[in-house]
């Protein structure tokens, strides 16, 4: 099976720190590369993989502002499907642009929907429903207006994640700091809890954290270590009481939620999107309606058995599950579409 696997090229692949959809891909393209499966990566030239690399843009353009992100999207995108005839399937990561040009290719496409960034990119999506096989990556996040194939929830490497029995006892953010994710949120309920709060991640809304976030950093009840490494990560997670994920949007997933999980810390949520398909109220961590709830939900956690948390990532989210589970897509759209045996 010849697959194209076309990622984000906002980042390198795999991220070197933040790049949730370029993460994905990565543990995806080498998952399949290890069954043996032939694939092509469409990423960044500084990407690695043990898959064969094709790349027309040198970095990621988040990594290297001189890189104008319309030019060298077009360029990336472009340089894949005017391969097509190469390759039994390609499997778009990234979002709406590339599904315009599978009218012009006989090669099946297949587009995992990481989420909608608004409504108003839907009407390419509708223009293009059953001619792109679509996947969504929870229950939650798919539009009543298209037609999936698949829900394939994302899989990590539990490798990259040391399970902590004990943990410590501070609270942790981990994201983007953004409105969506609720870093003033966690701010708030940290401080109902009288518990420290660390924050790691990117700053994605520049005026939000100036007004929100940074008044409130004092390197003692609340501290920013900017945005982790695999390495920092790990640590960040396991060492935390509990992750703080109050977030003010349908989430389509959260990856932070099932790492914080895989290494034995259980999660506080705001019960939306996604967040039912992930956490087990009671079990893992606690689906809580508002801050005041969340507050509450951190005096409980000692109820909750850390080693639940990493048993409920091995039965649920690896990143095995999610390969075999892309596989049989695969395998599903050649057979609708007649063409090569897998």
């Amino acid at each position: 099976m010849r697959i194209a696997m076309l990622s984000p090229i906002a980042w390198r692949t795999p991220p070197r720190h933040y790049g949730p959809w370029e993460n994905v891909v990565s543990l995806l393209t080498e998952g399949l590369a290890a069954r043996g499966l032939d694939v092509t990566l469409f990423a960044t030239k500084d990407s690695e993989t043990s898959a064969k690399l094709h790349a027309v843009c040198d970095r990621g353009y988040e990594e290297d502002k001189r890189i104008d992100p319309k030019v060298w999207e077009c360029l990336h995108i472009s340089e894949c499907f005017e391969k097509a005839d190469q390759f039994d399937l390609i499997h778009n990561h990234f979002d709406f642009l590339p599904l315009t040009y599978s009218g012009l290719v006989k090669t099946p496409v297949v587009a995992t929907i990481h989420g909608f960034s608004s409504p108003k990119i839907l009407p390419v999506y509708r223009k293009y429903n059953k001619r792109v096989y679509y996947v969504s990556i929870s229950h939650a996040d798919r539009s009543p207006e298209l037609t999936y194939i698949a829900t394939v929830h994302h899989g990590i490497d539990l490798n990259h994640f040391t399970f902590n029995r004990q943990g410590g006892e501070d609270l942790l953010f981990f994201g983007r700091i953004h409105h969506d994710k609720g870093t003033k949120e966690a701010i708030e309920i940290a401080k109902a809890c009288g518990k420290k709060l660390i924050i790691a991640g990117i700053i994605q809304d520049e005026s939000y954290f100036n007004y929100h976030v940074a008044p409130h950093i004092d390197n003692r009840n609340v501290v920013y270590v900017g945005s982790a490494n695999p390495l920092q990560r790990d640590r960040l997670l396991g060492n935390a009481l509990a992750l703080l994920h109050p977030i003010n949007f349908n989430e389509p997933f959260g990856l932070s939620v099932v790492e914080a999980m895989a290494c034995g810390t259980p999660v506080v949520a705001f019960n939306r999107g996604s967040m039912p398909e992930l956490i087990l109220d009671g079990k893992n961590g606690f689906l809580v309606p508002d801050k005041e709830a969340a507050a509450a939900a951190v005096g409980r956690i000692g109820k909750i058995n850390r080693a639940d948390c990493r048993k409920s990532v091995e039965a649920r989210f690896t990143v095995d599950r999610m390969v075999e589970k892309y596989i049989r897509v695969y395998k599903q759209i050649l057979e609708n579409t007649g063409r090569r045996e897998a």
